[in-house]
């Protein structure tokens, strides 16, 4: 069958396409830390959908007890005659849908408007995950001349990853012949290829002082009042020190930002002897993590002295970035031609400050590049995919797969 072919019924598919983001959509993947029952009962939806395709060799389940919660993880490979495979990954979990009340329809109902269709998950990673399945449905019976072809739908990708990408790593799953994409990051027109990424840094900061009666402040210590000055004060700081630019990034510096705050008291007529706020800072790959960490805690024991309550810093999470992917082989040469070829766009490399799946394998030595075609709703009320942007996805995909798998370059 002809390129041309493939991207007329991929070009054909809408209603399709509709179909199984919707269905998608309807079966939550939210993990235990965001208080769900994990990806189990959507592995399962993936696993039959891939073994129905009737193209892969092998469909395998990597499972992962997370305490009382199955984390699942699917494997699906076309072998070929070289040795490698061009890897496409997405995740199945999602964070939490929020306040419901902010959503203009259920979030686990697809709703479908034009070319948007709304719902959790639609988007992050939806996008990614069903454009990877229309990639591969059209092609039918053919053996591979060059690559093999992996689809991997992972878990754990909003928390942590521990229990997806890192435990496929860990067990071997990749090689360093291998050509990874992972559709989880988009930029105007599909632009822009992820090649690299800042660190990250997320941190707990407590201030505990003295709890009285909102009439007598004077005989309590305020830890709102002095978490406030202390937090403005620490992200001016950070921001004046850590001030270096790199243009490949976007945005261009590192960035740390309070990002949510505990409750201090339930009544208004009390003074609260308790503050709890976090911070999200995503930092550029030249500077050293616990050069930041030492100044966040310095900074919090002079504020300490200087007031009298305790001031704590705790590292919630913190991940240094791998080094930048090559952007000077024939695997990576055929990604930019896939886009160009089927957006009709220039191709550019950046970096960027969002986490995904493709750092982990930077940071074993293996090139990986994140890419899809815009998308700017994810982690929102109202999340929505635009179809056409499945489409072209697919297209491009299945492109590169032509050019490296089915063709032998």
């Amino acid at each position: 069958m002809e390129p041309k072919d493939i991207f007329d019924r991929i070009d054909g598919s809408r209603e399709d396409i509709i179909r199984d983001v919707s269905k998608l959509v309807s079966i939550p993947g939210i993990g235990p830390a965001n208080d769900g029952t994990g990806e189990s009962e959507r592995a399962d939806w993936i696993e039959g959908y891939l073994r129905d395709l009737d193209f892969f060799d092998s469909v395998e389940r990597m499972d992962v007890q997370d305490e009382d919660v199955l984390r699942s993880n699917v494997i699906a490979l076309k072998k070929g005659k070289k040795k490698g495979t061009v890897w496409l990954i997405a995740h199945m979990d999602t964070v939490h849908p929020g306040d419901p009340l902010l959503w203009n329809h259920p979030p686990f109902e697809a709703f479908v408007e034009g070319d948007k269709i709304y719902g959790l998950g639609s988007e992050d990673n939806g996008q990614g995950l069903i454009a990877a399945l229309y990639s591969v449905r059209f092609i039918g019976d053919v053996e591979l001349q060059g690559y093999s072809i992996g689809l991997a739908f992972v878990a754990d990708e909003e928390t942590g990853s521990n229990y997806g990408i890192i435990h496929l790593l860990d067990k071997g799953v990749f090689s360093k012949d291998d050509f990874i994409l992972v559709p989880d990051w988009g930029s105007p027109n599909g632009e822009f290829i992820d090649i690299s990424e800042k660190n990250i840094l997320w941190l707990k900061i407590t201030v505990e002082g003295i709890q009285v009666h909102g009439s007598t402040p004077d005989k309590g210590l305020n830890a709102y009042r002095i978490g406030a000055r202390f937090l403005t004060d620490l992200v001016d700081g950070l921001y004046e020190r850590y001030n270096d630019k790199d243009p490949i990034f976007r945005p261009t510096g590192s960035t740390f930002e309070p990002t949510r705050r505990s409750v201090t008291t339930d009544n208004i007529n009390v003074i609260p002897g308790r503050d709890e706020f976090w911070m999200d800072c995503r930092i550029l790959p030249g500077y050293d993590l616990e050069d930041i960490i030492s100044y966040v805690k310095d900074v919090a024991e002079e504020r300490s002295k200087r007031t009298g309550a305790k001031i704590s810093v705790d590292v919630v999470q913190r991940l240094a970035s791998g080094p930048s992917s090559s952007t000077g082989t024939y695997e990576y040469d055929s990604l930019k031609r896939s886009i160009s070829e089927i957006t009709g766009r220039t191709v550019k490399e950046a970096g960027i400050g969002g986490g995904t799946c493709a750092n982990f394998f930077r940071k074993k030595g293996i090139n990986a590049y994140a890419w899809s075609s815009e998308g700017d709703s994810l982690h929102k009320p109202n999340e929505y995919v635009l179809i056409s942007n499945i489409m072209t996805d697919a297209k491009v995909f299945f492109r590169l797969f032509n050019e490296l798998c089915i063709n032998n370059h």
